[in-house]
C-alpha cells in the first residue's frame, strides 16, 4: 500500500529507524517516552534524504547520549506495525542490530530506560512492533 493510498483511508505512515541492542545476557534495551506507557525499541523517524542509519546514530545520541557507528549496524529488515503512540498511524520500520559502549542514559523526550528480558515480555505494556516483530524474531538470539 503506498503512502498516498493509505492516507485516504485515514492512516497516516511514519518513517522510522529503530535499534535492536542486547546486552551480555540477552536483555533488551527498550524506552519510554515521556507522557505515554508504551516501552518500545530505541530510535526515531527518518528525516528527508536521511539514511536509516544515519537517522538510527543521530537518534540514539540525542536520546540516549550514546554514539554508535552507522557502518557498525546489522541491517535486519523493513517491518510495519501500529504506531504506539499515534493513533491511526503507522510506522515502517527500518530494523537495525547493533552493539553499543558505555551506559545509556535516558535524554530528550525519554522518561525511562529499561533493560528487559525476553521471558518477562508479557508483562510490560510493548509497542506493536517490538511486540509482534522484534521479540518473536530476535528476542531469544544472543
Amino acid at each position: 500500500m503506498t503512502s498516498s493510498h493509505a492516507k485516504t483511508f485515514g492512516v497516516r505512515t511514519i518513517r522510522i529507524a529503530a535499534a535492536v541492542i542486547r546486552d551480555d545476557s540477552g536483555k533488551l534495551l527498550l524506552v519510554r517516552k515521556r507522557g505515554t506507557s508504551t516501552f518500545m525499541q530505541a530510535g526515531g523517524k527518518i528525516e528527508p534524504g536521511e539514511a536509516p542509519a544515519a537517522a538510527l546514530a543521530r537518534e540514539l545520541r540525542e536520546e540516549l547520549g550514546i554514539v554508535v557507528d552507522p557502518a557498525a549496524a546489522s541491517y535486519l529488515g523493513a517491518f510495519s506495525a501500529p504506531a504506539a503512540n499515534e493513533p491511526e498511524a503507522r510506522v515502517e520500520a527500518e530494523l537495525f542490530e547493533l552493539p553499543i559502549t558505555g551506559e545509556p542514559v535516558p535524554a530528550a523526550e525519554i522518561e525511562e530506560m529499561i533493560w528487559l528480558s525476553p521471558d518477562l515480555a508479557s508483562s510490560m505494556e510493548l509497542a506493536p512492533l517490538t511486540a509482534d516483530v522484534v521479540l518473536p524474531r530476535y528476542g531469544r538470539q544472543l
